[in-house]
């Protein structure tokens, strides 16, 4: 009864709201109206009346409150409207809709009312005037996407003064999204990792890792609530890594909520462990305008180990573009569960900034403080010495990217890596410049330029690289040169290393491509060589 009586009152109130907007603009009327039915294409509205509706008349959209012009009349008849989406306006069965009419006066007279002219008989239906309306009807609510990627690679390293190494890895992805046009989908994401033995290696070493990242169901309840089971990452909550269980989410307009309930993946084999229970809840906001795009969460989750807590923390996430011009990213995690002398520890804080002045000049600038997690279960005999050693490992980094004239593309960054007791500290400079569409040899020419110090050693690498199509369509290849040179602060011995490769891509059918890569490592009179090669099939 009170949700009824809430309805009619909501109503009520955004009826009321719409003619006070509408009073200073002239004699008018509103007419309300329900959508009946939804598509993928045309959406209908039903009145008790159309005859002062014409094609081409907008249709006013009411939800929670707020008004927004959503569709277009195209057809109608008596009784009924077949409309169209305006933009990427969200339309439900049932939603309020209202039509603003403008009431016209006969110049000649203004006592007598406007007529209107249909040519419609009026006991016709929706379905004989419409033909298209039964077609729709049949038009299922989700439509089926499947889409996969199964490959299989060989990684071998042949050194001249070492015994080889040989490498395969398998991995196969599917999304199958809305399985047979129904409310469920599916995702997976398998990694299978084997190491060939050479016979020089301990017998009883694993050599065979099967890693999986991602296999889970997923069940849409309706446009606005959604259940996953299985094993999945959840983007609202990316800091939390892979969850196995239980996760709901659940939309209210521009709001949302969400529901964990699962297991962390084991820490050091990756596979379900039943002693590692988490669970939490997390709010967010999305809005969606034509000059702001964000999203904004907040959750708190608590994560034991054989029942007692391993940690519990708040975290908060935000990601914006702005004019689409200015992106901002940031997120943070606040440990609010000590055992030992009940500190809250800010253990991640990280900030970026991109702001496109044009399309010929982009900079970004982003600071990170990491600490280390501490499990307080799972490190439990390491747990003081870690807290002894609580250093935030900070960073900076700063990128400019340049496009001086068409077809060169140029930049350069700076990142920087610091703790307050000078340890683990890393200067860090890059720069590039590209060149593509080559008048004479044609293809593109990449060269770069790498130097990195750190408390021990310095490094510093050139590259230049050129790609182009062999084969239009179907063969293309990359030739690249490399210097890496290493130098020891606390001795007076460098090396210096000369990397020559290239990289062949091969199309043998429409989704079906085969790579190669072969490189040459030189160091003083040493020769090393390394062979990779991929089939990947995409369905």
């Amino acid at each position: 009864m009170m949700e009824s009586c809430l309805k009619i009152i909501l109503q009520l109130t955004v009826f009321l709201g719409f003619c006070g907007i509408c009073s200073g603009q002239g004699d008018s009327e509103l007419i309300g109206g329900h959508v009946s039915y939804v598509t993928s294409k045309n959406v209908y509205v039903k009145f008790e009346s159309t005859s002062v509706i014409n094609a081409g008349d907008t249709l006013i959209l009411s939800r929670e409150s707020q008004l927004k012009s959503c569709l277009v009349v195209r057809q109608k008849s008596s009784s009924s409207c077949v409309c169209q989406r305006i933009g990427d306006c969200q339309v439900s069965k049932d939603d309020q809709v209202f039509f603003k009419w403008i009431k016209t006066k006969n110049p000649t007279s203004e006592n007598e009312e406007p007529s209107v002219n249909l040519n419609i008989d009026p006991v016709e239906s929706i379905d004989t005037i419409y033909p298209d309306y039964e077609q729709d009807k049949n038009v299922p609510e989700f439509e089926q996407k499947i889409r996969g990627r199964i490959s299989a690679a060989s990684y071998s390293s042949l050194p001249e003064m070492q015994e080889n190494r040989h490498r395969l890895m398998y991995r196969f992805s599917l999304n199958a999204d809305h399985i047979n046009n129904s409310r469920i989908s599916f995702q997976s994401y398998i990694n299978y990792r084997q190491y060939l033995n050479d016979g020089t290696q301990p017998s009883g070493r694993n050599n065979n890792f099967l890693r999986v990242y991602n296999l889970s169901l997923r069940y849409e309840a309706n446009e606005s609530t959604s259940l996953t089971l299985g094993r999945r990452i959840n983007h609202k909550a990316s800091s939390l890594g892979a969850i196995d269980g239980l996760q709901l989410e659940k939309y209210f307009g521009n709001f949302y909520t969400g529901l964990i309930a699962g297991f962390r993946p084991d820490i050091f084999e990756y596979d379900f462990n039943p002693d590692l229970f988490e669970y939490g809840a997390y709010l967010g906001l999305r809005s969606e305008t034509s000059h702001v795009f964000s999203t904004t969460t907040a959750g708190l989750l608590e994560q034991r180990n054989q029942g007692f807590i391993d940690r519990r923390y708040i975290y908060f996430q935000h990601s914006s573009t702005i004019n689409r011009k200015l992106s901002l990213f940031g997120s943070a995690e606040l440990d609010l569960y000590n055992n030992i002398n009940g500190d809250l520890r800010l253990t991640n804080l990280y900030t970026s900034a991109r702001y496109r002045f044009s399309r010929r000049i982009e900079l970004t600038l982003s600071y990170d403080s990491r600490k280390r997690i501490l499990y307080y279960e799972t490190f439990k005999t390491d747990i003081e010495r870690l807290l002894d050693d609580d250093e935030a490992r900070q960073g900076i980094r700063l990128r400019l990217g340049l496009r001086p004239i068409k077809f060169i593309y140029t930049g350069i960054s700076f990142s920087n890596r610091f703790q307050s007791d000078q340890q683990n500290k890393s200067e860090n400079i890059n720069a590039y410049l590209s060149m593509v569409r080559l008048p004479l040899i044609k293809g593109s020419l990449s060269i770069s330029f790498n130097q990195n110090k750190s408390n021990y050693l310095e490094s510093r690498i050139y590259s230049i690289r050129h790609s182009r199509s062999i084969i239009k369509g179907k063969l293309t290849a990359d030739f690249y040169f490399r210097n890496v040179n290493y130098a020891y602060l606390n001795s007076e011995n460098g090396t210096s290393q000369n990397y020559f490769g290239a990289y062949l891509n091969l199309r043998l059918l429409k989704k079906l491509m085969f790579s190669i890569l072969g490189e040459l490592n030189t160091r003083e009179e040493e020769k090393n060589y390394r062979v990779n090669t991929k089939l990947n099939f995409r369905f």
